[in-house]
């Protein structure tokens, strides 16, 4: 499978070492050197593109902001020669963190990784408009969640946790409540909280405005209640 890319760096000689690398992968097709954020959202903008090579450290707008502006379908991979930087990095749910510098191996490394990640979705949107699983990043593994038996998603600052109705229980990964929301089939899912999001398939018992999963009880926020109560008019029987 081959991956558009972008590469994005303020030292050329930096920038010159990535395009040499691109071009050294056969899987890859360059689509943009751009020597600042800015002109990264520009060619964004142009066409798809699943993968970007972020340097962190660029005037005006760095790699940390210019990711959270990419939207989720393009796999990032930052490029630093500052290792601070690499909790900041997995937070927004990059793929890899190269620390400067680094060689072809590393760099085709991350480039591999990111290559099964757009895979895994791609065929994921090819099976069935309404995926009946999905892949999450935990504990440096992927782990495949079947949606049926997920009950709800808790939003837990810079993590999610995934609470299923498996022996396997809660799974926790490095992920914001809006990815994660995107990637559910909003007829089944439906965010009723800041914090949560709940299986409607899986609810059992509405109590005084809070939702009912054995010992835990999930409020039903004001924001939502009216999204809330449509979805309950459809499914009630008068």
């Amino acid at each position: 499978m081959n991956l558009n890319c972008i590469i994005v760096d303020d030292e050329p000689l930096a920038l010159d070492l990535l395009e040499t690398y691109v071009r050294r992968t056969p899987f890859l097709r360059l689509t943009a050197r751009c020597d600042n954020a800015v002109e990264a959202l520009a060619a964004l903008d142009k066409e798809p593109v699943d993968l970007a090579f972020l340097d962190i450290q660029m005037p005006e707008l760095n790699g940390l902001e210019l990711s959270r502006l990419i939207t989720h379908r393009t796999k990032i991979v930052f490029t630093t020669a500052f290792e601070q930087y690499a909790l900041e990095g997995f937070r927004v749910d990059a793929v890899d963190y190269l620390l400067k510098p680094f060689n072809y191996a590393e760099f085709l490394r991350a480039a591999t990784k990111a290559q099964h990640l757009v895979e895994l979705e791609r065929n994921q949107t090819a099976d069935a408009c309404h995926p009946d699983s999905i892949f999450v990043k935990s504990d440096y593994k992927l782990v495949q969640i079947e949606l049926r038996h997920i009950l709800y998603i808790e939003g837990l600052k810079d993590y999610v946790r995934i609470q299923t109705d498996t022996p396997q229980g809660g799974i926790l990964t490095l992920m914001n409540m809006k990815n994660i929301e995107e990637r559910l089939p909003a007829d089944t899912f439906l965010r009723i909280h800041r914090s949560y999001i709940v299986n409607i398939n899986q609810i059992k018992t509405i109590e005084r405005n809070r939702i009912v999963f054995g010992k835990v009880y999930i409020p039903v926020s004001d924001s939502y209640k009216d999204r809330f109560a449509e979805m309950l008019e459809k499914r009630s029987i008068n």
